[in-house]
């Protein structure tokens, strides 16, 4: 039996509890992890709440879509991984969890000079934001608008595309300013009117958006790129979508977590880990990403 933090019914942070479960067991073509860390995002309460973009759990649901730990058991077929290696990925069955498993085909393996607690944070959000900035294609010089840039997925889009030369607008909280300055972007307060106070620091809008906030805030910020194709979101592809826009198309693949590592090791990305909290305290860990202040990105602490 192994612990993990999960919610048995759809709802608010009521229905959250740990769980003793059986250790899974490894099937063909994964990996048995013993945790290290484990990353906190969004996604993680807004599929507690029942979200119908997610789909009908099956409950109990471990909390946790990105982690970094040591291989305990390789499954049949694996070829490239074995037993005491250090990988992260995307897990199958929860991430705040002593134990979990992982698909060796899009898993990666962990850089010696890369902490597990900077390795959980790449899966979810350093992926998406790589495979965002891909999508946009901007040339140096461009204007790319962040909205939400102030969370994980946002302050390592506007990392990225600050390295390629892009120029980052960022909307955020305006207690965020510092935060946002220090990623390289240009800082706009979130709020009504914010717009305006993107049109005051780029005259001619944006070449295109980057979008973690998703409807009116989506709407408005969608108004300022000319070419509806370069609006993208993480956050709500239907009103993307019906705004020219799309969401963002992700790669998932173990070569785009190699790349977001590369780029950690190199310090071109730095996922900003505000704070990090042990499994025994995995709910409040999840409080300070739902209570929408969470700067940077926030990290459950798992095992030696």
């Amino acid at each position: 039996m192994s612990k993990a933090y999960a919610f048995t019914r759809n709802g608010g942070p009521e229905v959250e509890a740990f769980v003793d479960r059986e250790t899974p067991q490894p099937g063909a073509g994964e990996l048995l992890v013993a945790v290290r860390a484990a990353g906190v995002n969004p996604v993680d309460w807004k599929v507690r709440e029942g979200s119908p973009r997610f789909g009908a759990p099956k409950l109990p649901q471990v909390f946790g879509n990105e982690v970094a730990g040591v291989v305990a058991t390789v499954g049949e077929g694996v070829l490239g991984f074995a037993v005491g290696d250090a990988v992260f990925g995307n897990p199958l069955t929860g991430g705040y969890a002593e134990y979990t498993l992982l698909a060796a085909a899009v898993a990666a393996h962990k850089p010696d000079d890369l902490s597990f607690t900077v390795a959980a944070t790449l899966p979810v959000a350093a992926a998406t934001a790589y495979d965002g900035v891909r999508q946009l294609g901007l040339a140096p010089g461009a204007t790319l608008l962040v909205t939400g840039v102030g969370g994980g997925v946002g302050a390592a889009a506007a990392q990225i595309a600050r390295a390629e030369g892009v120029r980052v607008v960022g909307v955020a909280s305006a207690g965020k300013k510092e935060f946002v300055e220090s990623l390289g972007a240009v800082p706009v307060a979130s709020g009504p009117g914010f717009a305006d106070r993107v049109r005051a620091v780029a005259p001619d809008g944006a070449d295109a958006l980057f979008d973690l906030v998703g409807g009116d805030v989506l709407r408005e910020a969608a108004s300022l790129v000319a070419d509806p194709s370069k609006v993208i979101t993480a956050a709500d592809a239907g009103t993307a979508t019906e705004l020219g826009g799309a969401a963002v198309d992700r790669a998932r693949t173990s070569a785009v977590l190699d790349a977001v590592a590369d780029l950690a090791r190199k310090g071109t990305l730095d996922p900003h880990v505000s704070r990090t909290f042990p499994l025994e305290q995995a709910g409040d860990a999840l409080r300070a990403v739902e209570d929408g202040h969470a700067q940077g990105k926030i990290v459950i602490e798992v095992g030696a």
